[in-house]
């Protein structure tokens, strides 16, 4: 997939962590498998439920895609969701740094919403203190932009309005 970031709006981010093409033609392969099955029955039956299921399978890998969102000053990563006066700063981290927090470092307790194929991450600490959960480790095509995100929407909550 290509990347979907969208500034919505000053402070909006939306990212839909969707299967990278790789996923998806194999997840393709599905199609003639559920053919060759049928096949024995009825060819042109074959054809028709081979190409359903191969439909299907895309279609719930696309849509069952986590979204990652900064809206009104709350992060939401997949069925989570936080306010951003709860979080820390941010910590953008690609190649190895990212591959160490997506594996080895990963700590458990954090809350994770990380997809293969995508490289970037972004590490985001959990500030309150009655909070259990240490950090936030999101996977991003963007991971600048959605930093940069978060720290607009903090940044929006700290400014008083008039």
């Amino acid at each position: 997939m290509q990347k979907t970031a969208h500034n919505v709006g000053p402070e909006d981010y939306r990212e839909r962590l969707g299967p990278s093409l790789w996923v998806l033609v194999s997840a393709a392969v599905a199609a003639p498998m559920a053919a060759l099955v049928f096949a024995p029955i009825d060819p042109t039956v074959a054809l028709v439920i081979g190409g359903i299921v191969g439909v299907a399978v895309i279609a719930l890998l696309v849509a069952g895609a986590p979204v990652v969102r900064v809206r009104a000053g709350e992060l939401r990563a997949g069925r989570a969701h936080i306010g951003v006066e709860h979080l820390g700063m941010p910590e953008v981290l690609r190649g190895e740094e990212a591959r160490q927090a997506r594996g080895a470092g990963l700590d458990p307790r954090s809350w994770h919403v990380i997809r293969g194929g995508i490289d970037g991450v972004v590490v985001i600490p959990i500030t309150d203190p009655d909070d259990p959960t240490p950090s936030w480790v999101i996977a991003s095509r963007t991971p600048d932009r959605l930093a940069a995100a978060v720290r607009r929407a903090q940044a929006t909550l700290r400014t008083p309005r008039r």
